[in-house]
């Protein structure tokens, strides 16, 4: 690995989020930490995990997947079962892209009746180099004040992950169904016992902000002795984040939680703008600004692990 260092001393890191997003800042972190949990929004209410979640009552389990195929090693056994676990099926019965892993991990929970005991087993089968956990311990909805195009001059209400999404308008703020859901013991301990927790990046109405709206993991990560990073998405995202800057979405982040503080804000050199606007508006939220190159190739949404795990590297020996 190039540019980045495995820290010896294994800091204890937690790692908020959901999707391809949690996923590549998981790939990152496990080359600098042995000590790693992903803490994973559970308000996806479409595909395979919507459909799991409808007929059994359980977490949504794709973002939880996701995360431990994350964790997989570099090994053979490692790339073999993160292959396995993200394999969908194409057909037209009732199989019809689901995820194998989704129902790996819904028959585990089915048969131990316990979500965390049930993600532990599955990331020992798998060799995971860390853990998973669901920011909260029952299902949630994510529920979305928007400027529709079609009807801007007013707020609309709009519910439901997938719903949020891809809504064709403009989303001012997000908050959580039942508002203050219980949040997992598991996740809560951790992060009161990290070094490090990051933020993002991801969807950042879907996947980050709602991981900020659970009150007690809230808490945890407003009271923790922990650093605080914060990564910025590569752009903005059609209909959930069209038309936002990156100071947007940080000015997002402190309407949705305004006490939480942070200390180092990760963005990609295409974001930085030549005013110091960027800079600014992390300094403000008490962050320093680290700016690398993240990015997979120029242009790039998705975030490539080892030159994220060098921009944590970065951040971490300069604390």
């Amino acid at each position: 690995m190039t540019g980045a260092t495995p820290n010896s001393s294994s800091p204890k890191v937690v790692a908020f989020g959901g999707g391809h997003g949690l996923a590549a800042s998981l790939s990152a972190l496990r080359h600098l930490t042995r000590e790693l949990t992903g803490v994973v929004t559970v308000a996806d209410n479409g595909g395979s995990s919507g459909r799991l979640r409808e007929e059994l009552g359980v977490l949504p389990p794709g973002d939880l997947r996701m995360a431990l195929a994350a964790l997989c090693g570099d090994d053979e056994w490692g790339r073999t079962w993160a292959g396995v676990l993200q394999h969908r099926f194409t057909s037209e019965g009732p199989l019809k892209d689901h995820a194998l892993g989704n129902l790996l991990i819904a028959a585990i929970w089915d048969q131990l009746g316990d979500h965390v005991a049930g993600l532990d087993l599955v990331a020992q089968l798998l060799g995971a180099q860390g853990r998973v956990l669901p920011m909260a311990a029952v299902p949630l909805d994510i529920e979305a004040d928007v400027h529709l195009r079609s009807a801007p001059d007013r707020l609309t209400l709009v519910r439901g992950q997938s719903q949020v999404a891809s809504v064709d308008g403009q989303v001012v703020s997000v908050r959580l169904d039942p508002h203050d859901p219980p949040a997992c013991p598991e996740a809560v301990a951790a992060v009161k016992d990290a070094d490090w927790v990051t933020v993002g990046p991801g969807s950042w109405f879907t996947s980050v902000m709602p991981t900020l709206l659970v009150p007690d993991l809230r808490d945890a990560l407003v009271s923790c002795t922990a650093q605080r990073v914060l990564v910025l998405n590569l752009g903005e995202q059609a209909g959930e984040t069209e038309g936002l800057t990156p100071v947007d979405h940080l000015e997002v982040l402190a309407a949705h939680a305004p006490e939480l503080g942070l200390d180092v804000v990760i963005a990609d050199t295409s974001l930085v703008d030549s005013r110091g606007n960027l800079e600014a508006m992390a300094r403000s939220l008490g962050a320093k600004l680290v700016v690398a190159e993240v990015a997979t190739a120029p242009g790039s949404d998705q975030h490539d692990p080892i030159r994220l795990a060098a921009a944590f590297s970065r951040a971490m020996k300069q604390a």
